[in-house]
């Protein structure tokens, strides 16, 4: 969604590398750039003047003036002005001191409330909660059995008495469900309202009525981040109508441009509290600026990225995993089967590309990255699982034969699993030297990389050592002279030679 954004200022500080000093017209050229970029990417013109403003006043003050490298002084300031803008610090969910705590979903329909109280469900269950669902969109065709299939998905309760499609009432449907919540021990009750195609009268009364009826700990304003300024101009109506706590963005993954995910918040005065970034229920997490603002300005986000791992993988797995590496035999007890499970583990965590564009740096190669075929995931596992035990936990026994057969179960070409077997050979290697603290080889003066200190050193006794000469015969002289004074020096020995030994004459009045 921010890629447009991410390019121009990227382009924008590459121009201030290199500057010792920035004078005033590189500031207010900076500064320039950074207000096209924003207002093209949809952000709301009081938001960007005033995120301007705070920028050149920064930008022109010592903290800038007086860096030892101020183009990244001023990068610093634009991360931090983006993350003030998105909201500052992250805002978690209020919950009440008797369960069951009430959340209520507001916004316009089509902004993805219904599969979004699936996917908040699923999130608060992973938290170690109990939600229930309820089903108070009773206008909308189907609204009520998309949120029950969506409940069952996400493994949590529903709450759904009326039919829907025009049937029912959905404020006492409301009211009755926190009765329910309470006999049923569900802490958490997610209340799923109805939308509209736009802001008018009714939804604001019924979403008010409904409000009153359960009296929420959190309401939550879902957003289409693809709808743009508009989407700032219902939150504004909603919050003088309605009002709510905090804001949601949904479908974050389009390709819209985002500028009301960096507007709403500042014009609003609400944070954003969660972000959904795709169409699985898992594509959704608590949103935290400062690290949207580190994926703007293409820094990465290793902290959501260790997260997940932290999900996925298991801690006595992952210590399984570095045993084997690190063994006496050299990483050989890492087998493909072992490499498969960690590639599993891996797809657990959801699509490569996304967790690639986690990295810091990835936004220079996001061509190869839309590019990349998740499907080479599935072919390289049906290619492991084509092969027998024996092969898995011994590659090198694969021969052309075995190669032809693993190809044909696999239905991919022959030179795939060879290809296979040796990626898997070089990566067994690597990681072992690596898990082993051994680095990786080529780089100098660093363990196991090639050129470890004691090769410096004789690099240097070599640099500092006499030079040969050019000529054969002063160079055959220089040598016979050289034998003779080593052999004058074994004959005598050391005593000879300390017998024989003189001081400079610089250092003899020191010993008199």
């Amino acid at each position: 969604m921010f890629d447009t954004l991410s390019d121009r200022l990227a382009a924008t500080f590459k121009s201030l590398r290199g500057k010792g000093r920035l004078s005033p017209e590189d500031i207010d050229a900076t500064a320039r750039e950074i207000r096209i970029a924003l207002l093209e990417a949809d952000v709301a013109l009081p938001v960007v003047r005033a995120f301007i403003a705070k920028v050149k006043e920064r930008a022109a003050g010592a903290e800038v003036s007086q860096a030892l490298n101020p183009a990244q002084q001023v990068i610093k300031i634009v991360n931090e002005e983006l993350v003030t803008i998105l909201g500052g610090e992250t805002r978690r969910l209020r919950f009440a001191k008797q369960p069951p705590t009430v959340i209520m979903l507001a916004g316009l329909q089509g902004s993805g409330k219904t599969t979004l109280a699936g996917k908040l469900g699923l999130w608060l269950k992973g938290q170690g909660h109990s939600p229930l669902l309820v089903a108070c969109d009773l206008q909308r065709p189907n609204a009520v059995t998309q949120l029950s299939v969506v409940a069952e998905r996400a493994g949590v309760a529903v709450y759904a008495p009326e039919p829907g499609n025009g049937v029912g009432d959905p404020v006492k449907v409301a009211r009755d469900s926190v009765k329910y919540a309470k006999d049923k021990v569900h802490d958490i009750v997610v209340v799923d309202t109805a939308g509209r195609l736009g802001i008018d009268q009714e939804l604001m009364r019924q979403a008010s009525d409904i409000r009153d009826a359960v009296s929420p700990d959190e309401i939550l304003f879902v957003v289409d981040a693809m709808t743009g300024q508009d989407a700032v101009n219902t939150a504004e109506a909603f919050r003088d109508g309605v009002g709510f706590d905090g804001v949601v963005l949904s479908k974050l993954d389009g390709d819209a441009r985002g500028g009301a995910a960096l507007s709403i918040a500042h014009v609003t005065g609400k944070q954003i509290m969660f972000a959904s970034n795709g169409e699985k229920l898992d594509e959704f997490d608590a949103f935290h600026p400062d690290r949207m603002a580190s994926r703007i300005l293409d820094m990465g986000d290793l902290l959501s990225l260790i997260e997940k791992a932290e999900q996925t993988f298991s801690q006595a797995e992952a210590e399984k995993m570095a045993s084997k590496l690190t063994g006496s035999k050299g990483g050989k007890d890492f087998t493909l089967d072992d490499f498969l499970a960690q590639m599993e583990q891996v797809r657990k965590m959801g699509s490569i590309s996304k967790l690639l564009g986690m990295l810091p740096g990835m936004g220079q190669m996001k061509d190869q990255i839309a590019n990349l075929d998740e499907r080479d995931v599935d072919r390289t596992a049906a290619i492991i699982k084509s092969m027998t035990p024996g092969e898995r936990h011994e590659p090198t026994i694969i021969n052309g034969s075995r190669r032809a057969r693993i190809a044909k179960g696999s239905g991919v070409e022959v030179s795939a699993v060879k290809n296979l077997v040796e990626r898997f050979f070089e990566a067994r290697k690597m990681m072992s030297k690596m898990a082993q603290g051994g680095g990786m080889p080529g780089m100098p003066g660093m363990p196991g990389m090639g050129g470890g200190p004691g090769r410096q050193k004789k690099q240097v006794k070599q640099a500092k050592g006499k030079r040969k000469s050019g000529n054969p015969m002063k160079r055959k002289a220089e040598e016979q002279a050289a034998l003779a004074r080593r052999e004058e020096g074994a004959a005598g020995g050391v005593e000879e030679q300390a017998k024989n030994f003189e001081l400079p004459d610089e250092f003899k009045k020191f010993m008199s």
